[in-house]
């Protein structure tokens, strides 16, 4: 009976939420094969005036190209760890319940854009972005579909975290 309850609570795990990590890496590496089919590097496309661009950047940095004039170790370095954030994530998942979506739902989008980045320094050596946010003269670093779905996965992560801070507080 305990085996059957094993395989039964190994099946209920959250792996199945990396279904939407697959479909945001398509997504992003979808919108990053358009881009680079129609877009020019640094020329803006105004989509809203005043707000949003599309303009195509190379990022070989991370997040807001932190360390993009490091040397080039970056390339492998950012790669490794997103691989290894990634098998973490995914980790994680298999030890989450299906049904706490609050969990998995960020895990899954973090996963998705981590990799939707990492396959793009592998092929490239850069990341491709192409979403420019601005006002005035203040300018947003360019962004992608994958760092989207990491930035979000990551404050949905936290939030998560601070509600079950809170609720372990209120148990006591």
């Amino acid at each position: 009976m305990a085996a059957l309850a094993t395989r039964v609570s190994r099946r209920a795990n959250a792996l199945v939420w990396l279904v939407l990590s697959a479909i945001l890496i398509v997504l992003d590496q979808w919108t990053k094969h358009v881009v680079l089919g129609h877009l020019q590097e640094g020329v803006p496309i105004p989509v809203v005036p005043g707000f949003l661009n599309w303009m195509l950047a190379f990022n070989t940095g991370a997040a807001f190209s932190f360390l993009a004039d490091a040397g080039g170790w970056q390339r492998w370095g950012f790669s490794a760890l997103a691989v290894l954030i990634s098998l973490v994530l995914t980790v994680w998942l298999a030890r989450t319940p299906r049904r706490d979506w609050l969990t998995a739902l960020p895990l899954s989008l973090v996963v998705g854009g981590a990799i939707g980045n990492l396959i793009d320094r592998l092929r490239f050596g850069h990341v491709v972005d192409f979403i420019q946010v601005y006002h005035g003269d203040w300018t947003f670093p360019a962004f992608n579909v994958a760092d989207s779905a990491i930035s979000v996965g990551a404050v949905l992560l936290a939030l998560a975290s601070l509600r079950s801070a809170k609720e372990e507080g209120l148990g006591r």
